[in-house]
């Protein structure tokens, strides 16, 4: 059961965004209750998020006590040190520093590789282009199988017995990747290949602080097709 937050506390975003998805599922796992206010992203953008996040005028934006902060790590990591004393949930980051290191280190590769990946495979249309943008993507999910092996340490999450830091980076992208196998017919994380990280996703997408936060694939494709129609309807220049 989430606790009312002492102060005022939004998040600027929407619902099928991976970096939102993060912010939000800290929240629950801290049981800290929140408003997301959606935002207009297509220019003119909303004013709130101009005015909160100057620099890249980008979700996800955290407002506590009036004051912002942006970036879904750096929001993160915020919560977690923020709300350290919540009623008896537990760190979202490793309390070792040598732990805790070796997960921001994931987590930047997670954002170098993925967010590209989702994008270049979203809209590419080329058969031959499609097939070698499927390769990169296992290959980049098998490092982070390897990954999940050495900071799971044989347990269900990368951050042991529960959810951590490394799980949400990784989790908040499952959504896009089941409508990428949907839309594309393609297999991305695929049981017979990548057997435990197959497994993770299962375990992660059942766990009470993730259900409902994280879209299925129709949803995304929804969302999709809207904007593939939208572009498509854009009279060239």
């Amino acid at each position: 059961m989430a606790r009312a937050a002492a102060e005022d506390v939004k998040v600027l975003g929407h619902l099928l965004s991976p970096f939102v998805i993060r912010v939000l599922i800290a929240f629950r796992l801290k049981r800290v209750e929140y408003e997301l206010v959606d935002v207009r992203l297509a220019e003119p953008k909303s004013e709130i998020l101009v005015k909160s996040n100057p620099v890249y005028k980008m979700i996800p934006v955290l407002l506590h006590r009036g004051k912002p902060i942006c970036e879904s790590s750096v929001i993160v990591q915020y919560i977690d040190e923020e709300w350290s004393d919540d009623g008896g949930s537990s760190s979202i980051l490793p309390a070792d520093p040598f732990d805790r290191a070796i997960a921001r280190f994931w987590a930047v590769y997670i954002d170098d590789k993925l967010p590209y990946l989702i994008r270049a495979l979203r809209w590419e249309k080329e058969a031959a282009k499609v097939t070698e943008l499927v390769g990169q993507f296992r290959q980049v999910l098998g490092r982070l199988e390897q990954a999940f092996t050495e900071c799971g340490k044989g347990k269900g999450f990368f951050g042991g017995d529960a959810v951590g830091y490394l799980d949400i980076a990784l989790g908040s992208c499952l959504g896009w990747i089941m409508a990428l196998e949907k839309g594309k017919s393609v297999k991305l994380l695929d049981a017979e290949e990548l057997p435990p990280l197959a497994g993770w996703a299962e375990r992660f997408l059942a766990e009470e602080s993730v259900k409902g936060l994280v879209p299925d694939a129709d949803e995304h494709l929804k969302v999709y097709e809207v904007a593939t129609a939208r572009t498509s309807a854009t009279p060239a220049a």
